[in-house]
């Protein structure tokens, strides 16, 4: 392998590697707090209740399988998902707003969103429970 290769496996397990921490903090936040607020939210948009416990999986499962690196490309697809809907139902008053401290009030689901679709399209790297030639990874 040389070493442009060992670069881009080590870049890709980087993306997805932070990418699955990150999102599964907030999925352990809301394993703590309980899924109240996600149906509430669910409930006001008219949408059956039972969608709400669909944020366990997009925020708790799915990053555990990008940080191990195991079926990586369906994983981020559903963190690409999750944040689609996050953006519709819980933050879609700031689509136009700036943020206090400068830059889009929604720059980080953002950044959630465009790392989960770059790893979706990007795979696992070599550093991965699945292995870089797996067909999900």
């Amino acid at each position: 392998m040389n070493q442009t290769q060992e670069s881009q496996d080590l870049g890709k397990a980087i993306l997805r590697i932070v990418l699955g921490v990150l999102v599964l903090l907030h999925g352990i936040s809301k394993l703590i707090a309980g899924p109240a607020f996600v149906i509430q939210v669910v409930a006001k948009a008219g949408l059956p209740e039972f969608l709400a416990y669909g944020v366990y999986i997009g925020e708790v499962l799915a990053p555990i399988l990008l940080i191990v690196g195991f079926w990586t490309r369906p994983a981020a697809l559903i963190v690409a998902i999750n944040m689609i809907v996050a953006l519709l139902l819980v933050h879609a008053g700031q689509f136009g707003q700036m943020a206090d401290t400068g830059g889009w009030a929604l720059e980080l689901q953002a950044m959630y969103l465009a790392a989960a679709i770059a790893v979706a399209l990007l795979g696992a790297g070599r550093p991965s429970l699945g292995g870089a030639g797996g067909k999900w990874n």
